[in-house]
């Protein structure tokens, strides 16, 4: 472990309860035994979550707000710099990631729902620099060609390859339809350089019809998005409708086939397609019947708890849960159910540098919650 690595360890264990605290209830797994601390509480819908050399943690608010946890403390004062949202339905702030060479560049990107005329609204990508308490140079790279007046879909999750190049998900804004549609961006996994230039090999550039941002389509309403840490794949989890919520391993070029093919059914019960699967079409890795509506993913891969290695963790909004699904390869090996009795919402789940699962909780005044070995 690295030095920066080792001081936001050690930050981060620092957030723990103060010894006059009782010592929280042991939850059993199917391997490990842990507690759940928290962080901090008084988020208002928290969406994303990134950790910041020395400790510090950002976390975005849906109502437009970008947030500091510092010294186990959340900041009063939000963020300045931040751009303009489109709040309302499902929009609004959403994912915040930090450049791969932020220690250099102090760079972080944010995703949001970009208001336009009247009631229209996108997902759009901007970048600025952080100083600690505000956000400078701030530049959008990214507006979706997915205009509508639909609050639903955004999307919107942000990573980096390491390569120059950052992925961006943006959903079908609730035209399902246009999710077949590879000349606008809903419905789409888009790749980009980190400045917002299209990648000259990205698998449709030139081609008539499509966009050339786009690396995989037949997306629904993408909520969490990850590089796998052992093979490097990409993954990522949406929504299904009533049913169908779906983990996919991302490849270029490749359609994801809603709402052609789905495990789902209308929200009134009726059947919205026949076909779970169609040639051209990709399957996903793991679906959930009934819908647990899927939100935040990562895969660990840390030491605080060696049997998870290798694990999903999924969040669960309506579900109120957080999923493990271990796989064997592309395989699931097994399926459990953790914070089961919590009644949290889950939109966002993360593995900290200290080897512990962060998980943000959907609600007007939520905490950040920390998953820690039980001592």
């Amino acid at each position: 472990m690295d030095r920066t690595s080792v001081a936001i360890a050690a930050t981060l264990l620092g957030f723990a309860c103060s010894p006059s605290v009782p010592a929280p209830e042991a939850m059993e797994s199917m391997h490990h035994s842990f507690t759940v601390a928290t962080v901090v509480d008084g988020l208002e819908h928290p969406w994303g979550l990134a950790f910041l050399p020395g400790g510090d943690l950002l976390v975005t608010e849906r109502a437009g707000r970008l947030r500091v946890v510092r010294d186990g403390v959340l900041v009063d004062a939000p963020v300045g710099g931040v751009p303009r949202v489109g709040t309302g339905g499902q929009g609004g702030l959403l994912d915040v990631a930090l450049h791969p060479d932020f220690a250099r560049n102090q760079l972080v990107y944010l995703s949001f729902s970009k208001p336009g005329e009247g009631d229209l609204r996108t997902t759009a990508v901007v970048r600025g620099r952080f100083d600690g308490s505000e956000l400078t140079d701030v530049e959008e790279i990214f507006e979706a060609d997915a205009w509508t007046d639909r609050g639903v879909h955004f999307g919107s999750r942000l990573v980096f390859d390491g390569t120059g190049h950052v992925f961006v998900s943006v959903g079908d804004r609730g035209q399902m339809d246009q999710a077949q549609n590879p000349g606008n961006h809903q419905g789409t996994i888009v790749r980009l350089y980190d400045d917002g230039r299209v990648p000259e090999d990205n698998p449709f550039v030139g081609r008539e019809g499509f966009r050339p941002e786009i690396w995989a389509y037949g997306i629904r309403s993408p909520q969490g998005l990850t590089f796998h840490p052992e093979t490097g794949e990409l993954w990522e989890v949406e929504h299904g409708p009533r049913g169908g919520d779906e983990i996919n391993w991302i490849r270029p070029g490749l359609n994801y086939g809603w709402p052609v093919i789905s495990y789902g059914i209308n929200y009134d019960g009726t059947v919205l397609t026949e076909l779970t699967e169609r040639e051209g079409m990709e399957q996903p890795l793991h679906y959930w019947v009934p819908s647990i509506a899927t939100s935040g993913l990562t895969v660990y891969a840390g030491d605080a708890f060696p049997a998870w290695r290798g694990s999903a963790f999924v969040g669960g909004l309506a579900g109120m849960h957080l999923a493990r699904i271990a796989f064997d390869g592309h395989e699931v090996t097994e399926t459990e159910r953790l914070l089961d009795g919590m009644a949290h919402r889950i939109r966002d789940v993360r593995e900290g540098p200290d080897g512990f699962l962060y998980v943000l909780v959907d609600e007007p005044d939520a905490p950040l919650l920390r998953i820690e070995p039980a001592r």
